[in-house]
């Protein structure tokens, strides 16, 4: 991981603390990682705690403890210690993306999943008004994806109740797909926007991004094997941002279970999905170019990014099709 990778990768974990209101403070514009002093610890340091702490208006050490736990889920990263007044210190992990892609593939449609709230009963109450239905039912889906038993009953204290949907005739209107997106992409106290534009096949609209991303990595795989290039993360790709979102899935999967927010899948989703058209050109041999490990390993990481844009969009309730 370079120091450029490694900035961002601690400023992607700030962006999630204040997001998940773990930490109350303005997002700087960057992030500075440095070789630690000497007789300083791990492989990098970095100050972002201290910057944060007054803005926060907590003590700086506690700031570094938000930010440590997070860093830590990400790729790469082996072990983190907080120095002195409030110092991140950070020792890598060689192999870390490699080896988040192959769990990636050997998962499949179930990575993401896990345990979080393994042993926790969830009671939902029945909705009957379209945007409370299908928001119950998409929640559902996420609290047992984390291993929660979770049902819908009728009169349950639990009742979910985002902002109406403004019309009853979605599904036959945009069919199920545009539908359900419209309905769970916004956040629950936004109104759903349920205008033409989620039928529009354009990267300008959502939905279609999202699904012609996975389409993108389906046609990459076909494409390779016509080359005989077969996915094998052997080699580390340089490609931080998609790297991390790959590595977020899991969180985002327990927090919008935790949080009953199915919108924070379907804005990952988005994220993943401009990562891969932007780094879809890089994948394949162009021209007399042989394939090689690099191409092996761009295309494993492709395949993932794949995997988790289907997996979130199943648990949505919306398909992936491999053609679009």
């Amino acid at each position: 991981m370079t120091p450029a990778e490694l900035s961002h990768t601690v400023l992607h974990a700030v962006c999630r603390a204040v997001e998940e209101g773990a930490l109350r403070a303005p997002v700087p514009e960057s992030v500075t990682v440095e070789r630690p002093r000497a007789g300083g610890r791990g492989d990098y340091a970095t100050n972002v705690a201290l910057r944060l702490a007054g803005p926060a208006g907590r003590a700086p050490r506690d700031v570094a403890e938000v930010l440590r736990s997070r860093i830590a889920q990400s790729p790469g990263i082996a072990r983190i210690e907080i120095t002195g007044p409030g110092f991140l210190n950070i020792t890598l992990d060689s192999g870390a993306q490699q080896q988040l892609v192959r769990e990636v593939l050997a998962r499949g449609a179930a990575y993401g999943h896990g345990d979080a709230l393994a042993g926790t009963r969830v009671a939902l109450g029945a909705v009957d008004e379209l945007r409370g239905r299908i928001w119950t039912e998409a929640v559902r889906a996420l609290l047992r994806s984390q291993g929660a038993q979770a049902d819908i009953v009728p009169g349950a204290a639990e009742t979910l109740r985002p902002v109406p949907a403004p019309d009853t005739d979605l599904f036959a209107r945009l069919g199920a797909d545009a539908a359900r997106w419209a309905l769970l992409s916004a956040a629950s106290h936004d109104r759903a926007q349920t205008g033409p534009r989620l039928l529009v096949q354009s990267e300008s609209n959502p939905l279609f991004k999202v699904r012609y991303a996975y389409s993108r990595t389906r046609a990459l795989t076909r494409a390779g094997a016509e080359l005989g290039l077969r996915a094998a993360p052997e080699q580390h790709v340089d490609e931080p941002g998609l790297t991390a979102l790959i590595g977020d899935h899991p969180g985002v999967l327990a927090s919008a279970a935790r949080l009953r927010a199915p919108d924070r899948v379907a804005r990952h989703l988005e994220g993943a999905a401009d990562a891969v058209l932007a780094f879809q050109h890089r994948v394949l041999p162009v021209g007399d170019e042989k394939p090689s490990a690099a191409h092996r390993s761009l295309l494993a990481l492709a395949e993932a990014a794949g995997t988790v844009l289907a997996g979130g969009l199943s648990l949505l309730g919306v398909s992936a099709p491999e053609y679009l």
